[in-house]
């Protein structure tokens, strides 16, 4: 069966179970064909108030956003008052030579030949769904797995990009074989986003347990329950958008990932429309809330390239600057040139124990690009260092997340 129609009955069945039957239906309606979903009451749900963003889709191309049918403020917006009206910049984008919308986030994705799999290992995909929609996924089983728990590191594309293509530049996968880890690549749909971007720049999407994190939230624990994992060694990392939406994580779930990766993104808060964040992608964004409420650091590590013309490096300072929070660090910096020729310089700031809480990288000279990454992937810059392999390594050393206990 193909997995984007595949329903998990035994989560819907557990739903029904406990009389939770709007979140059984959801998932039904998610799974199944519109044709089929509006037979389970699909057209009444969707002049009801409940919760759900899979009718209102956002479009680039007319400048609207998610229009969120729930109450409250979004966790990383509550500082930055109500978002503006976008009027008719949409129409306009044309004439302006913004008719890319935010695709300039990362170039198309380039054709490959299918992912080869050493023996053993598993690349399959799956579905999660709840109230907020659906959201295919593919996981990298790494042939070493035998049931023991392992880490696990959800990974976010850029716009245009797909997990295959993702996975290709990023070279994760191999990283995972090395290493026996788990590997996720979540999939952002062009239902949801025309450009496939993660809709880091929508209120509805910027809060825990709404939207797109709480999709993303729902796969990781998804795969959480039907595979071993450790849960204190659960992180998430991504690209541009993919890295915008990782921070948003970060900030919304620390009791679920034990770190973050963002690469040639933004922080959580950065934008509350699209004309913010053409604002936050050009100079940044100076007033973005600080911590998580939890008054902790929010294990973090940086990559940016200071030549990047599609996200100001700038960002990348308060990727960091919004994850430490007020945490006392101690901070050394070093600098260092990369076997295919980048420099860079790499700032890390140690907690007592001196664990690295927080890393930034400034590649010097790069663009908005991958570093380290393989040509198989889109927008990858294979001079730079291996940011994949240290993520990893930044991963595995942090302390554990809050709620892994």
């Amino acid at each position: 069966m193909n997995a984007r129609l595949k329903i998990n009955m035994v989560e819907v069945t557990r739903l029904t179970r406990d009389g939770r039957l709007s979140e059984a239906m959801a998932i039904l309606r998610a799974a199944l064909p519109r044709s089929l979903s509006s037979n389970l009451g699909g057209d009444k749900q969707r002049g009801s108030k409940a919760p759900t963003i899979e009718m209102m889709p956002p479009s680039l191309l007319t400048g609207k956003s998610w229009t969120s049918p729930q109450s409250g403020d979004a966790d990383c917006l509550s500082n930055l008052g109500r978002p503006n009206a976008l009027g008719d910049i949409g129409k306009r984008w044309p004439q302006l030579g913004l008719e890319r919308g935010l695709e300039g986030l990362t170039r198309p994705s380039v054709d490959r030949a299918p992912i080869v799999l050493p023996d053993g290992a598993q690349f399959g995909e799956d579905i999660f769904a709840n109230q907020a929609g659906s959201r295919a996924y593919k996981l990298y089983v790494p042939s070493g797995y035998n049931e023991q728990p392992l880490p696990l590191v959800v990974m976010l594309h850029g716009c245009t990009q797909s997990p295959d293509d993702f996975a290709a530049g990023t070279r994760m996968n191999d990283l995972a074989e090395e290493g026996t880890f788990l590997v996720a690549y979540p999939a952002q749909t062009q239902s949801a986003n025309v450009s496939k971007c993660w809709n880091w720049f929508s209120p509805a999407d910027q809060g825990r347990d709404q939207g797109e994190p709480s999709l993303l939230a729902g796969i990781t624990r998804q795969i959480m329950r039907d595979f071993r994992v450790q849960p204190a060694r659960v992180y998430i990392a991504g690209l541009s958008a993919g890295g915008a939406a990782a921070a948003i994580m970060g900030a919304t779930y620390p009791d679920l990932y034990a770190a973050i990766g963002v690469h040639s993104g933004l922080a959580c808060g950065a934008a509350s429309d699209i004309p913010s964040a053409f604002a936050a992608m050009r100079q940044g964004r100076s007033d973005i809330a600080r911590g998580n409420g939890a008054g902790r650091a929010v294990p973090t590590i940086v990559f940016h390239g200071d030549r990047d013309t599609t996200v100001n490096p700038v960002n990348g300072d308060q990727v960091i600057a919004q994850s430490k929070a007020a945490a006392e660090l101690r901070t050394t910096v070093t600098t260092g040139e990369a076997p295919g020729g980048v420099r860079y310089t790499c700032t890390v700031q140690t907690d007592e124990n001196g664990r690295s809480i927080l890393e930034q990288w400034v590649l010097h000279g790069a663009g908005h690009a991958w570093s380290g990454g393989s040509t198989a992937g889109s927008y990858t810059e294979p001079r730079g260092p291996d940011a994949s392999r240290e993520m990893m390594r930044f991963f595995l050393q942090c302390p554990p997340s809050p709620g892994s206990h």
